[in-house]
C-alpha cells in the first residue's frame, strides 16, 4: 500500500491549517495549463525580523519549514485534497536578512526537505533563493511556489 501525503503529514504529527489568505488584491493560487501558482508565503504566526540579526539560521529554517505548511494548506485548499497534486516543480525564496548573512540556502532548507518528507521523490524539486532588504510585513521569509497539479 502507498502512502499518501495526508498520512505523511499525520506520521509527521503536521496538522494543517486553513490555507492564509492573500494579504493583500491578488490571488492565492492560480491554476494554468496543470500548474498551480501559489502566492508568496510566509511563517505561521508573523513573526518580524532579518536572519543575521533577529534570528539565526536555525530559527529561518524552522520559519521556512511553517511556510511550507502554510504553502500545503494553502495548496488543499485550493485543490480540495493532496491527491491531486502531482510534483512540486520551483521554489523562489527571499529571505529578510541582513547585508553579511550568507545561508539563505540553509535556511529555504526548511521548506525543501518537508516537501520531500510529505512527497518524498515528487517533492524535490528546482530552486532559487534571495536576501532581501525588506519584505511584506517584515517577515523572515516569503516563498513563491509552483506546483504540477491534476
Amino acid at each position: 500500500m502507498i502512502e499518501t501525503a495526508e498520512q505523511r503529514l499525520k506520521n509527521l504529527g503536521i496538522l494543517l491549517p486553513e490555507g492564509s489568505m492573500p494579504a493583500a488584491a491578488y490571488a492565492n493560487a492560480v491554476i494554468v495549463n496543470g500548474l498551480m501558482f501559489v502566492a508568496g508565503k510566509g511563517p505561521s504566526g508573523a513573526p518580524q525580523g532579518k536572519l543575521g540579526r533577529e534570528y539565526s539560521t536555525e530559527q529561518g529554517f524552522e520559519f521556512a519549514r511553517q511556510t511550507g505548511i502554510e504553502i500545503l494548506a494553502v495548496l488543499k485548499s485550493e485543490l480540495g485534497s493532496l491527491d491531486r497534486f502531482k510534483r512540486v516543480i520551483k521554489f523562489q525564496g527571499f529571505v529578510n536578512a541582513t547585508e553579511d548573512f550568507k545561508e539563505h540556502h540553509k535556511v529555504l532548507d526548511g521548506c525543501s526537505k518537508l516537501m520531500i518528507d510529505v512527497f518524498g521523490g515528487r517533492g524535490s524539486h528546482a530552486r532559487s533563493v534571495f536576501g532581501a532588504v525588506s519584505v511584506r510585513d517584515d517577515l523572515p521569509i516569503i516563498v513563491d511556489s509552483i506546483f504540477e497539479v491534476e
